[in-house]
């Protein structure tokens, strides 16, 4: 059985994005940050709705993770793929959906449900929704594959599934409903990896958010994969010494500072006093550091 979610949004949210060509991910907030999303699991789908009156289920996308994250942090990692054209603009539009003013200046939590591969459908393409659509539904309800309408929706949805390969979309229309695993966008990777790792550095378990960065133990540009197991969360400066090769990670997890830093600059006792120290990392083996990848960073950034 394979879940589906119809989610409520607005129009403006929809018309934004729908013009935007070749988008990777997209951000489905709410304006309110205090409910987990779990209604469905990485690889469903999870369909737009717009507001009455146009009850129609306009696109749709691949349901990656949800997470409640700060306004700035959400416009960090998916800009206008939030579905607005600045922070400021976002900020006004929760604003309007809390029904009262926001301090600017506080980095208030939204909830995001992250998704790959969206496709909008042009309106003469737009499906009805199902006769048991409530008009009571302010969020949005679950519909799972083996009710009627449910396998009616998910055979709407996939005759709009796009099948080019370098959409990284399995073969979703063929058989019985499954799990779809498309390619993770770079916002993706960055929330995945805060989440997975607590919300702390790898390394010193430093948990003020703004000065941790997602790193990609071997670069995106380079080979690697937006994957939680290519990454790292890491206080900034931590994060450019270990791209510039300063320090690294061992195989068995230890954090390395190679003997260059000192004579580069002449310092780093700081950094030298977490020298063999054995980083966090996530409870989930999956998405643990591979050891292919830490090897790739010793032998090809590293500089001893």
């Amino acid at each position: 059985m394979i879940n589906l979610y119809v989610g409520v949004t607005d129009f403006e949210w929809f018309k934004r994005l729908s013009v935007i060509p070749n988008l990777a991910e997209v951000n489905f907030w709410q304006p309110g940050g205090r409910t987990h999303f779990q209604a469905l699991r990485p690889g469903e789908l999870f369909l737009f709705k717009l507001h009455a009156p146009r009850n129609f289920i306009v696109g749709f996308g691949v349901f990656a993770h949800a997470s409640i994250l700060p306004v700035s942090l959400a416009w960090e990692a998916f800009g206008t793929a939030n579905g607005a054209s600045s922070l400021t603009e976002m900020r006004k539009r929760i604003s309007f959906y809390r029904r009262g003013q926001i301090d600017p200046r506080l980095d208030y939590p939204i909830g995001c449900r992250i998704l790959e591969e969206p496709v909008f459908l042009p309106e003469t393409e737009w499906i009805p929704i199902p006769a048991s659509w409530s008009r009571n539904i302010v969020s949005g309800r679950t519909y799972d594959t083996s009710t009627e309408d449910g396998h009616r929706l998910w055979s709407a949805i996939t005759e709009h599934m796009p099948m080019e390969p370098s959409r990284g979309l399995s073969e979703p229309r063929y058989g019985a409903p499954t799990l779809i695993y498309p390619r993770l966008g770079q916002g993706t990777f960055r929330v995945e990896v805060t989440d997975f790792y607590e919300r702390r550095c790898a390394v010193t378990g430093e948990k003020t958010l703004p000065i941790l960065d997602a790193a990609h133990i071997r670069p995106f540009a380079e080979g690697g994969a937006n994957e939680v197991s290519n990454g790292l969360l890491l206080r900034t400066d931590i994060h450019r010494l270990f791209d510039l090769g300063y320090v690294t990670v061992s195989d068995d997890g230890r954090f390395e500072v190679g003997h260059r830093l000192r004579e580069d600059f002449e310092n780093g006792r700081d950094y030298y006093s977490m020298h063999g120290h054995r980083i966090f990392m996530p409870t989930d083996s999956q998405y643990r550091p591979e050891k292919e990848v830490l090897r790739w960073h010793q032998t090809n950034k590293f500089l001893g």
